[in-house]
């Protein structure tokens, strides 16, 4: 145990079949997200760091506190964004009025939003996130970065790192990113927008 834990999961192991199957959540949250969180705990003493929130952390560190950090943060966001139950099949509201002025349509965005995922080399996050207009922007952050470190708002993000579909998909990372959107809780994402 240390200062942060291991976040819980808001729905049950096989709650997201087959979009992502109970097999690859126990590794990808019990294991890989598990090592990140007892990483950065076993990081903090006398790093500075003892006080200072996800966030902050994020913003300021480096090497391999920020890596563990990041990580976290990243993984939270992603695993909080799903349900086993969507409750509708896009976004609605001032979101979705936002993505039709950005990006021209809701298929449009989708079809930005899986490319930049599919093209990012290696392995790193596709981010949705809100710059302090409210403008929405799609980016590819490698590693653990994030769009915290850039001051913008994150609002949807695709694990594009092998352990996030390799079981389920193996090397087919856009079927992955073409199925992830079944499974998105929409009204997770406008309450972050």
């Amino acid at each position: 145990m240390g200062k942060f834990e291991l976040m819980a999961l808001p729905y049950a192991l096989d709650a997201l079949e087959p979009v992502i199957s109970k097999q690859t959540l126990e590794f990808h949250h019990g294991k890989h997200l598990a090592a990140y969180v007892n990483n950065l705990n076993g990081l903090l003493p006398a790093s500075g760091f003892e006080d200072a929130s996800l966030e902050e952390i994020v913003r300021r560190a480096m090497g391999g506190i920020f890596n563990n950090a990041g990580q976290i943060f990243n993984h939270e966001m992603y695993f909080k964004q799903f349900t086993g139950k969507p409750t509708k099949a896009e976004p609605t509201g001032a979101f979705a009025e936002a993505i039709v002025r950005d990006f021209g349509s809701f298929d449009a965005f989708k079809e930005a939003f899986q490319k930049s995922g599919a093209t990012l080399f290696g392995s790193g996050w596709v981010w949705l996130s809100a710059d302090k207009d409210g403008k929405l922007i799609i980016s590819q952050e490698t590693n653990a970065s994030n769009p915290v470190q850039k001051g913008l708002k994150p609002l949807l993000t695709f694990d594009v790192w092998e352990h996030a579909y390799y079981l389920d998909y193996q090397n087919r990372r856009p079927d992955h990113l073409a199925s992830l959107w079944k499974i998105i809780d929409w009204n997770v994402i406008e309450k972050r927008y």
